[in-house]
C-alpha cells in the first residue's frame, strides 16, 4: 500500500509540475513556429488545457492575469491530500 501511496503522490508532483511548465512556457514565444520548442509547448498544452478549462468556466481572467492554474493546483494538491488520508486509514 506504501508503494501505491507513493505512486499516486510522484503522479500528483508530476502534474503540478506540468501545469507550472506550461504556464512559464505560454510567456515564451517561440522563434520557428515549427520548432522542438513549438512541439514542447503543443505536448503541454494537450496534457494540461483539459484540466485547466474546468477552473476557466468558473475563474474570469482579471486585468488579463488567467488565475485558474493556480486554483488547478490548489485544487490537485487537496484532492492528493485527500486521497493519501484516505489510503492511508486503510491500509492501516
Amino acid at each position: 500500500m506504501n508503494t501505491l501511496i507513493l505512486t499516486l503522490n510522484t503522479l500528483f508532483q508530476i502534474y503540478d509540475f506540468l501545469i507550472i511548465a506550461y504556464c512559464i512556457a505560454s510567456w515564451i514565444p517561440p522563434r520557428n513556429p515549427n520548432g522542438w520548442w513549438s512541439d514542447i509547448v503543443a505536448v503541454l498544452k494537450r496534457l494540461v488545457e483539459p484540466y485547466l478549462n474546468i477552473f476557466r468556466r468558473f475563474i474570469p481572467t482579471a486585468a488579463g492575469l488567467d488565475f485558474s492554474p493556480i486554483i488547478a493546483i490548489v485544487v490537485l494538491n487537496l484532492v492528493q491530500a485527500l486521497l493519501v488520508s484516505v489510503l492511508s486509514r486503510i491500509a492501516y
